[in-house]
């Protein structure tokens, strides 16, 4: 039998498409159990590599005929000699090239939906991070959202498109993964956008993203309006894009909220994260389409891929903006929080300039699930 390579970008085509996938995964149980690649109907075995030496034999009930099946590793190594076994023994498997590393870096565009005068919006999932970025298109002009360090991935499909970044945004100073924002503008010379309290430590030159600041992409009347809303950082923006969609970074997600701990201020921030909840985007028309800067699990997506949710519905459905009691509400967004990002000092050090690790010191940095919200 043969083994297939697969890509991570057909992966995640089984992730958007609904499909059915068995995936053998021979990383130790504490890394398969912190991290795995997630689909909608996935079925999982996890044997570590080791186990496997002498053999597969013992684990050939176990694996599926009737479907695909991926073997996935850390970096591909492992993966690659267990599916050779596997073929040896007669099966039809794939491995997936560079593994669980390749995961991590994988995005894929999706159209959300249409702006005036002929423009377009893009979210850019990173499945295998749960990250998300954003590109509003019109008149021959782009603004980036959130965007993460993979900077070819947008200065690419600006080119496709046939459009000139202008404006490039982050919504607040990350700390799960490292932004690409700054780095875009460099290359483009587009004006990059940080808000000014999440900057205090920066090394770097910045246009500061304020309450009300809006710009226009092109010659239309497409307005990317920025509105403070702090809580998971002091300066934490959302953006208001058309009048019809609400990116609210890292302070509001489909199925929880943002944590205000991860610069060790949680005491200090919960009343502006409370204040921005249910205070500030209680003013907002309900209709607004909410989208996040992070998604935590497979069933945030919908089935086009987009994670994006109406207003009124986050209000009605999210736990995080039903909470009446102020106590409650306090305890349930400072005691009890899932563990933090991976080296996430380090990663907001990286984000505010101060040092440069090179692209495997990165890499290595960002690997593991986010952890923004409050679970």
């Amino acid at each position: 039998m043969t083994v297939t390579a697969w890509t991570a970008a057909q992966v995640a085509r089984k992730v958007i498409d609904n499909k059915e996938l068995f995936i053998l995964d021979v990383r130790n149980a504490d890394a398969f159990e912190d991290w795995k690649i997630e689909g909608h109907q996935f079925e999982y075995l996890n044997i570590p590599y080791f186990e496997l030496l002498d053999g597969v034999e013992e684990i050939l009930p176990k694996i599926p005929t009737d479907k695909d099946v991926l073997v996935v590793c850390a970096k591909e190594g492992s993966s690659i000699m267990v599916a050779e076994m596997l073929s040896e023994a007669g099966l039809s498997v794939g491995y997936l090239e560079g593994g669980m590393k390749s995961w991590s870096m994988y995005l894929e565009p999706i159209k959300v939906g249409d702006l005036q005068d002929g423009g377009e919006l893009y979210q850019f999932v990173r499945l295998g991070k749960g990250c998300l970025s954003y590109m509003a298109i019109s008149g021959g002009e782009a603004a980036i959202i959130d965007a993460v360090r993979f900077t070819e991935v947008f200065t690419k499909f600006a080119e496709e498109k046939g459009v000139e970044i202008k404006h490039v945004f982050d919504t607040h100073l990350h700390a799960d993964h490292i932004s690409g924002g700054r780095h875009i503008a460099a290359q483009t010379g587009a004006t990059y956008y940080l808000p000014p309290k999440d900057a205090e430590e920066v090394v770097f030159e910045y246009a500061p993203l304020t309450d009300g600041l809006t710009v226009q992409l092109g010659a239309s009347q497409i307005e990317v309006g920025a509105l403070y809303s702090p809580g998971h950082t002091i300066g934490s923006t959302s953006f208001v894009i058309d009048g019809k969609y609400l990116l609210t970074g890292d302070i509001l997600f489909i199925d929880s909220i943002g944590r205000p701990d991860l610069a060790g201020l949680a005491e200090d921030w919960v009343g502006d994260l409370r204040e921005t909840l249910y205070s500030r985007y209680r003013t907002l028309a309900e209709d607004l389409i909410v989208l996040p800067a992070h998604f935590m699990i497979i069933e945030e997506l919908n089935e086009d891929g987009t994670v994006a949710k109406r207003l009124g519905e986050l209000f009605a459905e999210n736990h995080g903006l039903n909470v009446e009691d102020e106590e409650v509400f306090r305890s349930m967004v400072t005691d009890n929080l899932p563990p933090q990002p991976n080296a996430y000092q380090e990663i907001r050090h990286v984000n505010m300039g101060k040092i440069t690790p090179d692209h495997d010191e990165q890499t290595e940095m960002e690997i593991g699930p986010n952890r923004c919200a409050v679970r």
